[in-house]
């Protein structure tokens, strides 16, 4: 089995991990990131929310921060982690086995493997992904202003959402999705102009490849042009959990300001911890992580020159 000693190791290239690996490998630390190439906002057309960056498309950013990482003698290889243990030597503190079986060993080890969006199994609904079905009214909200539009209520977030989407149409409708919305509820989104359908979604309508509307499983079609459909974030934290890092009563790993979970020498940054965490988020999340990693390490330096 081939290995290899870094600094730091980064699981996971988005914009959390590559920003991360960017400001340790300036700082001069021998930095590796594993991303596995499958990240969340890959089937968006834009990244919109970023200072300087709105409008590039996300493999065109990912493309850049690798770039920019290995210029500054940090590593970026497409792979998979399976396992990560903590290491049993003095100022090595984890052991990674990748995919192709090369071992890893590092001083600290950040996680940055994002989340999957699970969504309603509503016909239809799959294919038109982060075309004119979208989950984010911040991220996708610019480019459907104006329209007819419609919101999913299928997730408690969804009543939060569309409030939120009245803000971009004078036409929104919630569609209940046979919950039937409580007194409290249905007051917020009647003040807010957002109509009130209670009927179950059966599918979506889609001519010309365009939406053109859902339709209720009576049979009723309610135009619109974009649906927008909160998401169940799923994590991707199973190298956390295998770390033995500790849980919020929520189910969220716990971490602190900057990113330290419960285990020594483990960060974690952007969707794996915050669902709701933008591209620009989850960018400064890894830069604030790495400046904590950075210090962490000059520290067990000065400790190991004090013996």
């Amino acid at each position: 089995m081939a290995e290899e000693v870094e600094d730091v190791l980064v699981i996971g290239g988005g914009a959390g991990g590559l920003n991360a690996a960017l400001v340790l490998a300036r700082a001069r630390r021998r930095v590796l990131v594993i991303d596995s190439g499958t990240p969340r906002n890959a089937p968006a057309p834009h990244v919109h929310g970023f200072v300087s960056r709105d409008g590039t498309p996300p493999a065109e950013l990912l493309a850049a921060g690798r770039a920019e990482v290995e210029r500054y003698g940090g590593r970026v290889r497409t792979g998979e982690v399976r396992a990560v243990r903590r290491g049993d030597g003095r100022m090595i503190g984890f052991e990674a086995e990748l995919a192709d079986r090369t071992l890893v060993r590092a001083r600290r080890v950040i996680v940055a493997t994002g989340l999957r969006d699970g969504l309603p199994d509503l016909p239809g609904l799959r294919e038109r992904w982060a075309r004119d079905v979208l989950h984010c009214p911040y991220c996708h909200g610019w480019e459907v202003r104006d329209r007819p539009l419609g919101v999913l209520g299928w997730q408690p977030g969804a009543v939060h959402q569309a409030l939120l989407v009245r803000q971009l149409s004078d036409d929104v409708t919630y569609f209940a999705d046979g919950s039937e919305p409580d007194d409290a509820t249905r007051a917020r989104l009647t003040a807010r102009g957002v109509r009130i359908v209670g009927g179950k979604a059966g599918g979506l309508v889609v001519e010309d490849d365009e939406l053109r509307g859902v339709r209720l499983a009576d049979g009723t079609v309610v135009a619109l042009s974009a649906l927008f459909v909160p998401t169940r974030p799923v994590p991707r934290d199973a190298l956390l959990d295998g770390l033995g890092c500790v849980r919020e009563d929520d189910g969220r790993i716990r971490v602190d300001a900057s990113g330290l979970t419960g285990v020594p020498g483990v960060w974690a940054v952007g969707n794996v911890v915050d669902s709701g965490a933008h591209v620009v988020v989850a960018a400064a999340a890894g830069a604030k992580a790495a400046l904590a990693v950075n210090m962490d390490m000059i520290e067990e330096e000065l400790r190991e020159y004090a013996r």
